[in-house]
């Protein structure tokens, strides 16, 4: 009964845990391109910095690692670790880190060419590349819910595709859209890559993989991939030119730092919320709860930034929530039928060991 009920309070602590991600998951999802093109759209120019703003506000982990810490010290004393981390995990997590990076770059020079609405294409190229990668890296079974899910999910973000010929930005030229356009799809492939690999990561990792471990290997991923943008932005001279573009920025120099900041906050909720998704459940659920909330970020850009909301959008408004839908269902149904299973294998073993109904509960306090 003890084993039974620890095993219960873990199962609810997961299912919260994974409430929580995801709901952090989706405010970085909505609410990051936004802000991002906020800053392109009132005079930002800086690509190397808005891709260092994606993983910049890392310290920000620090707190959750410490309230973790608190409460090991004072459940289990003062001989537990504030980190867990051993070297060949923090070696796994540094060159991930180094890859967001990377992409980190690809995706804040697309949102630089590109409307929010046209930089929905990246979510179609990359729950695709997830499925693919999940499929290949971490053996990821599917289910028909699950692959209804993928396919309505992608063929509802590239319908937006469509439609990006009239989202053209004004004085943009054709070199510079398709440039965006590549770097968006190249971004989508990238990151499509780094969920599984994040996933199989946690596989491979010789040592019990906690959620404090999650939160501190995040916390070297995106120290890794903000090292990366800061050589960047070195290169690039993004430091000499802030002063100035803060300045000239169109919603002025105070809002400059506060979207800067509000951006890095954003991001880092984003990070959070997908490792802990993939933590709780699979890098495909998290591709897939990036791809639900396509649509959500185009409303907002629609009532933010008054871009037209075509018929398009609506119909691939329609077909995200249907695939979001069918991979829920499928998950419940899934999960109901796991149980049945389980009560039958404890019923099956009570009755191969008749003498064990008849021992008293000894163990409940």
């Amino acid at each position: 009964m003890e084993t039974d009920h620890v095993e219960k309070r873990n199962a609810a602590m997961k299912k919260l845990l994974l409430i929580i991600s995801c709901i952090l998951l989706s405010i970085g999802t909505a609410g990051g391109p936004l802000v991002m093109r906020l800053y392109f759209i009132h005079g930002g120019k800086r690509v190397w910095l808005s891709s260092w703003l994606e993983t910049g506000g890392w310290p920000i982990i620090f707190i959750p690692i410490a309230m973790a810490y608190c409460y090991r010290r004072k459940t289990e004393g003062p001989s537990t670790k504030l980190f867990f981390m051993k070297l060949p995990l923090f070696i796994a997590s540094a060159v991930i880190g180094v890859l967001t990076g990377l992409d980190d770059y690809l995706y804040a020079y697309g949102v630089a060419r590109l409307p929010v609405s046209t930089s929905a294409l990246i979510i179609a190229g990359q729950l695709a590349f997830t499925a693919l990668f999940a499929f290949i890296l971490v053996k990821q079974k599917f289910t028909s819910f699950s692959i209804n899910a993928v396919v309505l999910l992608t063929i509802g973000a590239a319908v937006l595709g469509l439609n990006t010929s009239s989202d053209r930005p004004e004085g943009e030229s054709n070199k510079e859209y398709i440039a965006g356009f590549l770097m968006t799809v190249a971004a989508a492939a990238l990151y499509g890559f780094v969920l599984p690999l994040i996933e199989l990561t946690y596989k491979k990792a010789k040592q019990t993989i906690t959620y404090a471990l999650v939160m501190e290997i995040q916390l070297v991923m995106c120290l890794f991939a903000t090292l990366f943008c800061t050589v960047g932005m070195f290169i690039d001279n993004d430091f000499k030119v802030i002063p100035r573009e803060a300045r000239n920025f169109g919603l002025g120099e105070t809002s400059y730092y506060v979207v800067l900041v509000f951006s890095a906050i954003v991001w880092q909720g984003f990070f959070l919320g997908a490792v802990g998704v993939i933590f709780c459940a699979s890098s495909l659920l998290s591709g897939i709860i990036i791809a639900v909330l396509l649509p959500v970020t185009e409303v907002l850009a629609v009532i933010f930034y008054q871009e037209k909301f075509q018929a398009v959008k609506g119909v691939s408004l329609a077909l995200s929530l249907w695939g979001f839908v069918s991979y829920f269902y499928g998950e419940i149904k899934h999960s109901k039928q796991e149980e049945k299973g389980k009560e039958a294998e404890i019923s099956e073993k009570k009755k191969d060991t008749p003498e064990a109904t008849q021992v008293p509960h000894q163990l409940e306090p």
